[in-house]
């Protein structure tokens, strides 16, 4: 564990629309207009605190000289950081008491949650950021140009308390994977529909595929699916009409719907779950398979199709195959099927962690405009590509790449500063693409046109909590239990009505109320 605890023993000083004070209590009068770009401030030793996690990477401390894209964006800003880094593995336990005792926070505070209850607003620990956007034009601009996004910030009470991390939403998501070399062995093409795709793993079942001598020892599809990993729901929910990755789905007429609750696309996705399975086309292992194993597979050239993250396609899976040379992948990731309805990646919420302006700062100008220049197109140029000529480089076409050393040495560039988790990063595809070889890009951007939206991340309010609490872990692993019962065939289909019975008793229906409710408020705050 890595524990890194600075402790601010100089003034603090800063400067916004409302003054800052001094360590004798004296108010600085500011007379800086800072309208978006660096500096953020012209008073000399301007000083602010941060309480953030650390690097993911053990032996990187991103309060080292090493650090120089962070280094960078407190120069460009005026300001010198006096940073609390937190290793995250321990972030939550260790930040969830100083949350709760409410004082002697740092000026801006990385939550160990997405607060989707509320808690911290409620307990007035936050400044409401809607009520500064003045000081925040860098924030606001992006707000107003993601609609989505700044609905799934804004708060019960119609307020914006906190600073997103962006992560990618539609690209580099789960997706359909395919042995090529056995569709090609076979002369056909990646199935678009669900009877196409049934036709397909039959024929991988029934020939001998890796040409072993060995009609049985092919397993046609290896796909997981756990509480925690939802891949066989993923994979085929949409076809269906459903959401399995989430749950809860809202229709065009803009009612909302337990998926796990449908009586008859949830009972017709069942029916064609269990079809696979007794057909020896899903196996009997499917909810204790590991992506160990599955790689195994592709290694041994065992199975024909498997469900993972797009990244693996050319980072895992292909280079299994001692052919694979990068140009063409064999390991191809496909189209979503479709079924009675058409075919999605159900893709991901964009807000990955949130930032805060602590009420009780003694710098809350100066963290407000620090805050805001961090979410800055110039500050997402260095999380993303970090330093021109030491990390990256502009190309003739003024494309830009990585240098050798950084795609070299993934320590060096963590220890840089590349991304982040200390500041309001936003992921990118193009420095993402950058990394893959052409054809992951294509396929990639070819499947990241094929998406649906999320249930989007949505405020609770206190009795909204309290009943979610109460309700929504048990109706949902009664769901998952009785998912498998259905599939193996150890509960009869004849019994579906019976499960829907209990969910009612469960009362998912008052669950399915407050979804309504909590969309209902999404969607106004959309307007």
């Amino acid at each position: 564990m890595t524990l890194t605890l600075s402790i601010a023993s100089s003034a603090l000083i800063g400067c916004g629309s409302k003054g800052a004070e001094s360590t004798k209590g004296e108010v600085v009068e500011d007379t800086y207009n800072y309208t978006g770009s660096a500096p953020i401030t012209d008073q000399e030793g301007a000083t602010l605190s941060i309480l953030a996690s650390n690097s993911w990477y053990s032996t990187v401390d991103l309060t080292s000289d090493d650090a120089s894209i962070i280094k960078e964006v407190e120069k460009r800003a005026g300001v010198n950081v006096d940073w609390t880094l937190i290793d995250p593995t321990t972030y939550t336990d260790a930040v969830s008491p100083m949350l709760a005792s409410g004082s002697d926070l740092a000026d801006i505070v990385f939550l160990p949650d997405l607060d989707p209850n509320s808690s911290y607003i409620k307990s007035a620990l936050f400044e409401p950021l809607d009520e500064h956007f003045d000081l925040m034009p860098n924030f606001k601009a992006y707000l107003d140009a993601n609609p989505n996004i700044k609905a799934s910030l804004t708060a019960t009470d119609g307020h914006i308390y906190y600073v997103p991390i962006v992560g990618l939403t539609d690209n580099y998501l789960p997706v359909i994977m395919y042995n090529q070399k056995w569709l090609d062995q076979l002369n056909m093409e990646q199935p678009k529909n669900l009877d196409e795709f049934v036709t397909m793993l039959k024929a991988f079942r029934d020939n001998d595929m890796n040409g072993d001598g060995d009609t049985t020892d092919e397993i046609p599809m290896s796909v997981t699916s756990s509480e925690t990993a939802k891949n066989l729901q993923m994979m085929f929910g949409p076809a269906f009409g459903l959401n399995l990755q989430d749950g809860f789905y809202v229709d065009d007429k803009g009612t909302v719907h337990y998926s796990y609750a449908e009586s008859e696309n949830y009972k017709n996705y069942l029916n064609f779950i269990h079809g696979l399975y007794e057909e020896g086309l899903l196996e009997m292992e499917y909810t204790s398979l590991t992506r160990d194993q599955i790689t195994e597979r592709f290694a041994q050239n065992k199975t024909g199709v498997t469900f993972d993250y797009s990244w693996q396609m050319s980072q895992l899976y292909s280079p299994q195959f001692p052919e694979y040379d990068g140009t063409n992948g064999i390991v191809v990731g496909g189209a979503p099927l479709s079924g009675e309805y058409e075919g999605s990646y159900i893709g991901l919420n964009a807000v990955k962690g949130i930032f805060g302006v602590t009420t009780d700062s003694k710098n809350q100008s100066l963290a407000l405009k620090f805050l805001d220049y961090a979410m800055s197109e110039e500050c997402q140029d260095l999380y993303v590509w970090g330093i021109e000529n030491e990390s990256f480089t502009v190309n003739a076409d003024n494309t830009r790449s990585f240098t050798e050393k950084a795609l070299s040495d993934n320590l060096w560039l963590q220890a840089l500063g590349i991304n982040p988790p200390c500041l309001p990063y936003h992921n990118s595809v193009e420095a993402t693409n950058v990394l893959l070889p052409r054809w992951h890009v294509d396929v990639d951007s070819n499947l990241a046109t094929m998406t649906s939206a999320p249930w989007p991340q949505i405020y609770a309010t206190q009795e909204e909590s309290s009943v979610l609490s109460q309700y929504l872990v048990d109706i949902q692993t009664y769901a998952d239990q009785m998912a498998v019962a259905f599939i193996s065939g150890n509960t009869s289909m004849d019994d579906f009505d019976s499960y829907l019975s209990t969910l009612k008793t469960m009362h998912v229906d008052d669950i399915i109320k407050i979804k309504q409710e909590q969309y209902d408020r999404y969607a106004a705050a959309l307007k």
